[in-house]
């Protein structure tokens, strides 16, 4: 009968004996899978975890299907399930349960590995910080300091007990408006801009050792003494110069804007680095804020630089940015997020100065400014300046000395300088026989700094009644100066048609181009030919022209030559000349005029077309405005 059986089963191709082990094998299999999950889970957690998905009793049955669904909510963690799956099903979803426990078993490895590095991690930042602390109980208990390094603190406050002097400059610096000599009305001007309710950025133009930077700190103290301007009583005045002002593209450094540290280039403050948070750090904008940023020599800073602070100008504030700053660390300080997120003020007054031309001044600062004008010093000024710079001193002076300082220097503070030389001498010779008198200043101390220094006149040429043929007097100017130019010519009779003309050519291309404008209009207004005459003009030392102006002066030398009719010396003229003969327009009438009269020359002839440019004040000297050269000969040449 058994037999009869198994050939029945074996139709299906499956015998009862192959039945019996298929099913002792996944009786087995399941055992061995509830097996792995107690070595992962533990006997007692494996059972707790049972209950709460309510598989205890299906996995404590002895039907092996129930045992197989109790499994899958234990590794599903899912106790809404309640298909019992069929015995044909079995392998499949043991082979799932197996895929699964499998992932749990190669997570529960990682997870283990990475508790075992944080308690690792842990130990070693709770050692460090027991350390930590232990070496701030130490400094809090014994401080910093140790016999050697409280012997070195000793020795330099020893050291800072001793002082020589202070600067003669520091001392002899006006200390009052009332005390600056020679620039009332560009002190004026300035305060006009500055004592405001609404204060304007200003530029200010002028010769070195006039008094810029000078005047432009004594009136923000003025500001600071009127109740309408914004200007708080400690309005900061912020000197740079912008010859020195250096910075790095990326942002590293930045002494005028700022700069970001970040922990890997610069490094900020340890705390901040070893938490890998930049640090920014606030330029001189925000030290200025509130007050005046005053940048001199402005002329000569970085361009770049130049528009990063036009942009600074018009926000107000400097805005900061690392790749570094995380926005959601919550270990960032809060000035430090303050100064990411919403930038450093930098709310003051641009007051900026510069020997250049105005024309050379980037377009775009000069639209956002005001300009003031400094004027050169006379000698007059010079001489008030001198005086007065003795008296702070407590000194006497030989009545010559302030005018033979003015003949060598135009710079105020050049000339204290000077002073300050002179009387350091007289001080000593003085203190050698009698050392309680009143220091006085005598006129040989003044001529022995002056040979030591190899010094020279400013003006070698002097303005006279003498009338000379073939020379005269031109004008130039050079950084706000002006001072006279002495141009001479000289003919001689050649054959017919084969004269030779020379110029000096280190005059430059402008005054070759003059001499030859020149000769067209000798001949337009004389009638003689250029050609028939070896003509020399010269450029008395050789100083270069760089514009048209000294035309008529040149027209003029040639005339006096060829027509020997002399030129009076106590004239100067300046202005381009056409080939018609007429006297165009130039540039620096102010500062000409002032030149021409620092050499003593009584009379200065212009351009027609610069009349409006004629200063208001004129002291000691004369100007005429002419139009064309022919009127100009009328008052030239001497006429006895």
């Amino acid at each position: 009968m058994l037999r009869g059986v198994d050939e029945e089963n074996s139709v299906s191709g499956v015998t009862w004996r192959d039945q019996f082990s298929q099913e002792d094998q996944l009786q087995r299999q399941v055992t061995a899978l509830y097996t792995l999950l107690a070595n992962l889970y533990g006997s007692d957690k494996l059972v707790m975890k049972a209950g709460k998905l309510d598989a205890l009793k299906l996995m404590r049955s002895k039907v092996l299907t129930e045992r197989v669904l109790a499994l899958q909510r234990l590794v599903y963690e899912d106790p809404t399930l309640d298909k019992v799956p069929q015995e044909t099903e079995i392998p499949s979803v043991l082979d799932d349960i197996e895929e699964e426990i499998a992932d749990l078993i190669a997570r529960k490895t990682v997870e283990d590995k990475i508790e075992k590095k944080i308690a690792e991690r842990m130990q070693t930042r709770h050692e460090e910080y027991v350390k930590e602390i232990k070496l701030q109980v130490l400094k809090e208990v014994s401080g910093p300091d140790n016999p050697y390094t409280l012997k070195k603190y000793a020795e330099l406050e020893k050291l800072e007990q001793i002082s020589l002097s202070r600067s003669a400059l520091e001392k002899l610096r006006p200390a009052s408006l009332d005390q600056v000599v020679g620039q009332e009305a560009a002190i004026r001007v300035l305060l006009s801009k500055l004592v405001s309710p609404y204060p304007q950025h200003v530029i200010v133009y002028g010769p070195p050792g006039v008094g810029k930077t000078t005047v432009a700190r004594l009136v923000l103290e003025e500001a600071k003494r009127v109740a309408y301007t914004p200007f708080a009583a400690d309005a900061p005045f912020v000197e740079v110069d912008g010859t020195t002002l250096r910075w790095d593209p990326r942002e590293v450094t930045n002494p005028l804007l700022g700069s970001v540290h970040d922990p890997i280039y610069q490094g900020a403050r340890r705390d901040l680095a070893e938490s890998a948070i930049p640090e920014p750090k606030p330029g001189l904008v925000t030290e200025a804020h509130g007050g005046i940023l005053f940048i001199d020599e402005i002329g000569d800073m970085d361009p770049i630089l130049m528009n990063k602070l036009l942009k600074v100008l018009e926000d107000k504030r400097v805005k900061f940015d690392s790749a570094y700053y995380d926005p959601d660390d919550p270990g960032v300080p809060k000035y430090i997020k303050k100064l990411f997120e919403e930038g450093a003020p930098a709310d003051f007054i641009l007051v900026a100065a510069t020997t250049r031309d105005p024309s050379e001044i980037t377009p775009a600062l000069r639209s956002r400014c005001a300009e003031v004008f400094f004027e050169p010093l006379s000698k007059q000024a010079i001489e008030q300046i001198v005086i007065g710079a003795a008296e702070r001193l407590g000194a006497q002076l030989d009545p010559e000395v302030p005018r033979i300082i003015s003949e060598y220097s135009i710079e105020g503070r050049k000339a204290v300088g000077m002073l300050a030389d002179a009387y350091g001498l007289a001080l000593y010779e003085q203190y050698k026989h009698k050392p309680d008198l009143t220091v006085h200043i005598r006129k040989e101390d003044l001529l022995e700094v002056i040979r030591t220094s190899r010094m020279t006149p400013l003006t070698k040429a002097r303005g006279s009644e003498q009338g000379e043929i073939g020379k005269i007097y031109g004008l130039g100017v050079s950084g706000f100066v002006g001072s006279i130019i002495e141009i001479e010519a000289v003919s001689f009779p050649a054959e017919k048609g084969k004269g030779k003309m020379r110029f000096n050519e280190t005059a430059g291309s402008m005054a070759k181009d003059s001499v030859f404008n020149a000769v067209s209009v000798v001949r337009l207004l004389t009638g003689l030919d250029v050609n028939d005459y070896d003509l020399h003009v010269n450029i008395i030392g050789g100083g270069r022209i760089d514009g048209p102006s000294a035309g008529v002066a040149i027209t003029l030398a040639i005339i006096s030559c060829l027509l020997q009719r002399p030129i009076r010396q106590d004239i100067a003229v300046t202005g381009e000349v056409s080939i018609q003969g007429k006297v165009k327009e130039v540039g620096g009438i102010f500062e000409k005029i002032y030149g021409a009269k620092q050499a003593g020359v009584k009379e200065v002839f212009i351009p027609a077309e610069n009349k409006e440019e004629i200063p208001s004040l004129l002291d000691g000297i004369r100007v005429r405005t002419v139009s064309t050269v022919k009127e100009l000969m009328d008052y030239v040449f001497v006429t006895h």
